[in-house]
């Protein structure tokens, strides 16, 4: 059993210190979602409980009529609307900590982009990092899976614009984790029963780094101290990580926010860095 539990006290306000640069704000991320996850660990028998306190003034606390709260989050976060991944509640964040632009497949569309300029614009004092946040077994990720390994699926969203524009993008990432897999273990790999599951591990990951890539070189010259991280939540630990390890065998290298790749050889090194891992080779059945 556990208790997450989010606290503000008008008498005594708690203002949280807020990073200073993006490595600071990386690590506090990552600091709070160590904290869920060995909280919800369902190994643990005892009572377990975080308390997360916040600023009353974020909530609008006592403000009045012409005095809304003024944002101030350190971080912003691009993630899947998967019901499942409630983002401020995996990083133990409270209330004006993060700001959160969720769409189907963390992809970074027209509106996302804009979004997320948006809070690079007018919070340039405490935004200090971006981060592509996907997640295990998404649904998006699997459409895209499906229609590339039968293409004729295609056709079925091929008017469906908005449908399609989310898969187009999705596509880009399925592609590259299909010619790593073909490139270490052969062509005929994907003919194995294991190897959609593998294909849909290794796509979830490269189409978070993938949209990283992009905003990082959509804000580099402009902004040129602002951090750019992506990871993937794993529905069953409840890590942010590469999903490079078999499940009950994650190890702290893989635990995490990360750099996206630099370019197509960076892209490529941590697409076969993915597809060799034992996740990967116990999916598809190799040694």
């Amino acid at each position: 059993m556990f208790e997450l539990i989010y606290r503000f006290d008008p008498a005594g306000a708690e203002v949280p210190r807020m990073p200073q640069s993006a490595e600071e704000a990386r690590l506090l991320l990552m600091r709070g979602n160590s904290d869920f996850a060995r909280m919800t660990d369902s190994r643990t028998r005892e009572m377990k409980s975080c308390v997360i306190p916040f600023d009353p003034r974020a909530f609008g606390w006592g403000a009045l009529d012409d005095q809304a709260p003024i944002q101030a989050p350190f971080a912003a976060i691009l993630g899947c609307a998967d019901a499942r991944v409630p983002t401020e509640m995996i990083f133990t964040k409270g209330c004006n900590e993060l700001f959160v632009v969720r769409v189907a497949g963390n992809v970074l569309g027209q509106e996302c982009l804009g979004s997320l300029r948006y809070a690079v614009m007018h919070f340039p004092k405490t935004l200090k990092l971006l981060v592509v946040l996907a997640h295990a077994k998404c649904g998006a990720v699997t459409e895209a899976v499906e229609i590339y390994l039968q293409p004729s699926r295609y056709m079925e969203i091929a008017t469906n614009y908005p449908l399609r524009a989310i898969e187009d993008q999705i596509l880009i990432a399925v592609r590259a984790a299909a010619m790593a897999i073909e490139v270490i273990y052969g062509y005929d790999v994907l003919k194995r029963p294991g190897s959609r599951a593998a294909l849909l591990e290794a796509a979830v990951i490269l189409n978070a780094a993938w949209s990283a890539y992009c905003l990082r070189q959509e804000f580099r010259q402009d902004f040129p101290n602002l951090g750019v991280a992506f990871g993937a939540y794993d529905l069953l630990s409840r890590c942010v990580r590469l999903p490079l390890s078999l499940p009950g065998q994650i190890t702290d290298e893989e635990v995490g926010l990360f750099a996206p790749p630099e370019d197509v050889d960076g892209f490529r090194e941590l697409a076969h860095r993915i597809c060799r891992g034992s996740l990967i080779r116990g999916l598809l059945g190799v040694d």
